[in-house]
């Protein structure tokens, strides 16, 4: 049984249809990716399922209940994280100071600090600099602080928008290593990129989103050996 399941949906700003007749399914523990250009829809369907920019057609189901017409913070509530593209850290705050507000549902003092603890064993350049103002920092810095806020909230399903985007050859590396140690660790993870090559080596399954409709879904593999997803993607 799929996580999440994305069944029909259709979703328009402005009553103009963005997103037309969109399905795919997340399955538990799996990296399943969403690949796309800028303006196929990617963004659109992320805020379709975090209620940002509900559908106004299909439904959208996580772990067998309907999250259509639910507010936002009882979506996130439900355990499902989101690692918005750009980033969008706290610039004028500390590393720790961002990390803790990514738990901040939780009153109990102890076990954020020993979700931040689990966070600075996975980014030890965080524990390194847990003082020091995040807006100081680089891109791919600034990049593990937005995935650290992320894991505070201990998600059943994570949202990676576009974690390669403006980062360095060398970053972009390091940050698909640490979402598959992310989803080594039992998270499931929706990644949804337009760095093709580097998203096919890691994910476990896939979708092709076209103006708005699904292009195409398969295994990884099979994304990779279609002649479509080749010449559109690999020339």
């Amino acid at each position: 049984m799929a996580l999440l399941s994305v069944q029909g949906i259709h979703t328009a700003y402005d009553r103009v249809n963005v997103l037309h007749d969109v399905s795919l399914d997340v399955e538990p523990g799996k990296i399943t990716c969403i690949l796309g250009s800028n303006g196929s829809g990617k963004t659109t369907l992320i805020r379709s399922i975090l209620g940002l920019t509900p559908p106004n057609q299909g439904d959208i189901v996580f772990e067998g209940a309907s999250l259509v017409r639910l507010p936002t913070h009882e979506i996130i509530a439900r355990g499902i994280a989101c690692i918005p593209e750009g980033r969008r850290i706290f610039p004028k705050m500390t590393v720790e100071e961002n990390l803790r507000t990514g738990a901040y549902r939780l009153s109990d003092s102890a076990e954020i600090t020993r979700r931040a603890m689990q966070v600075y064993e996975l980014f030890p350049r965080l524990k390194e600099r847990r003082t020091q103002l995040a807006g100081t920092m680089s891109g791919g810095e600034q990049a593990m602080v937005s995935m650290g806020r992320g894991l505070m909230g201990k998600p059943k399903m994570l949202i990676i928008d576009e974690p390669s985007l403006g980062l360095s050859p060398l970053y972009v590396k390091e940050n698909f290593r640490i979402i598959r140690e992310i989803n080594g660790m039992g998270i499931t993870v929706l990644l949804v990129e337009q760095n093709v090559r580097q998203t096919l080596v890691i994910a476990h399954h896939g979708y092709v989103l076209s103006q708005g409709r699904m292009a195409a879904s398969g295994t990884t593999e099979e994304l990779s050996a279609d002649a479509e997803v080749q010449a559109a993607y690999f020339g």
